[in-house]
């Protein structure tokens, strides 16, 4: 038990050090860069309010015009976001330090893969032709020969992968954090230099340019104004509840060599345990039932897998909740009413900040559970701070929803 919490401790202290100068510890407004989208209703007004209550400076506010659709080609991303950003925050840096920007509901959500082409969509029904031809021969063949054709079937799928361009489909927030970044590569995640898990571990793309992003949206503009609310009246109380861990299967014997979904699992448990030892009220669920309808009160921190674009109602939200649901897609759009994936329904159903990603994450790109809830918990950093050093991987398919400067538990004096 000692030994983990020193562990938190280290984290803490490492988080200050790469993070901070002796001048600023957590993220301020001063530091926090809103962009809005003039083209999409409600953008402006829901940047400008939050600007307001949060005392941000006037000249923080980015105002760029592109669809409204929560969808982009790569080339509308490029030409419509990323470059009068990047030229806006450059003049901004001239002046003052910027750490964070905050994407407001009707900047678009994701970055679609290239169409294909003409030629390129007659390889990939060739490819998938020939997929179907071995599988029928799957059924018929002789032990022996089953391996090579399995093995087969493998190569041809990651032809099809490749041609479809699927490594290069993003979340825009996600994309943003590297906006000062001239080069880097687009085809795949790049490793996030500020995540602890990758402290030791050389970083080809300078640190001191990424910045941290956060996202205020939501189904509806009133939700996101409730967000903004909530998250400013809740650090003037603290945020109170329990916190409810949903992991599959009992804590392993040993911590070691663990991978994929057995990581996680095994770091929810490490997350519910630190936050015990932080004398947090805390549920822990190692069954392999998910929580049932109406059985989680009083919840201020979630975090569980794998019920797949199907939120269960499990939850009596506190104001002010954050929490997140480690599963593919669950932010894949947060405005199409028939959806019910977690992030969307979680903000319908009140609380003030979660994760997701937008596309196939696969399960290491998400927050680890054992950083993020412990070291939010402690209330020396911010919500998007707290993030960006439990997020392993930038360029890739994560958003945070949420009021960036958020403290919910943050250290009154």
């Amino acid at each position: 038990m000692l030994h983990l919490m020193s562990h938190i401790f280290r984290h803490i202290l490492l988080t200050c050090l790469v993070l901070s100068t002796p001048a600023a510890f957590a993220l301020t407004a001063d530091e926090t860069v809103v962009i809005a989208n003039r083209k999409a209703d409600h953008s402006l007004d829901l940047a400008e309010y939050y600007m307001q209550q949060r005392s941000i400076p006037k000249e923080n506010l980015i105002v760029i015009a592109t669809t409204w659709e929560e969808k982009c080609s790569r080339s509308v991303y490029t030409e419509e976001i990323e470059k009068p950003v990047a030229t806006a925050v450059k003049q901004l840096l001239q002046k003052k330090r910027v750490r964070c920007l905050v994407t407001v509901y009707g900047v678009p959500l994701k970055i679609d893969a290239p169409p294909l082409t003409t030629s390129e969509t007659q390889e990939l029904n060739l490819l998938e032709e020939k997929i179907d031809i071995i599988q029928d021969e799957l059924k018929t063949a002789q032990k022996q020969h089953k391996a090579a054709l399995q093995k087969e079937i493998s190569r041809i799928q990651n032809k099809i992968q490749a041609l479809k361009k699927s490594n290069t489909r993003a979340a825009v927030d996600s994309e943003l954090s590297l906006v000062l970044i001239p080069d880097y590569p687009l085809d795949g995640w790049v490793p996030n230099p500020y995540f602890i898990g990758f402290q030791r571990k050389k970083s080809h793309i300078d640190k001191d340019n990424v910045l941290m992003v956060s996202r205020l949206d939501a189904p509806t503009p009133s939700i996101v104004r409730r967000i903004i609310n909530d998250s400013i009246a809740i650090e003037q109380t603290g945020l109170t509840g329990t916190a409810y861990f949903d992991a599959r299967w009992k804590r392993p014997d040993t911590l070691k060599q663990l991978s994929g979904y057995a990581l996680y699992d095994a770091s929810l448990h490490k997350a519910a345990q630190s936050l015990k030892e932080q004398k947090l009220p805390v549920i822990l669920d190692e069954q392999s039932n998910l929580f049932p309808v109406d059985s989680c009160f009083s919840a201020a921190l979630y975090c569980g897998w794998y019920s797949l674009s199907q939120y269960i109602d499990a939850f009596h939200w506190q104001k002010g909740a954050i929490g997140y649901h480690i599963a593919s897609g669950e932010c894949a759009t947060l405005k199409h009413s028939h959806f019910e994936g977690w992030c969307k329904k979680m903000l319908e159903k009140g609380v003030a900040a979660t994760i997701g990603p937008v596309y196939e994450p696969y399960v290491q790109a998400f927050p680890m559970p054992e950083i993020f809830f412990p070291v939010l918990h402690e209330g020396h950093l911010s919500l998007a701070e707290t993030y960006l050093i439990s997020l392993p991987y930038l360029s890739w398919q994560m958003v945070l929803i949420g009021d960036p400067l958020y403290r919910p538990f943050s250290r009154k004096n």
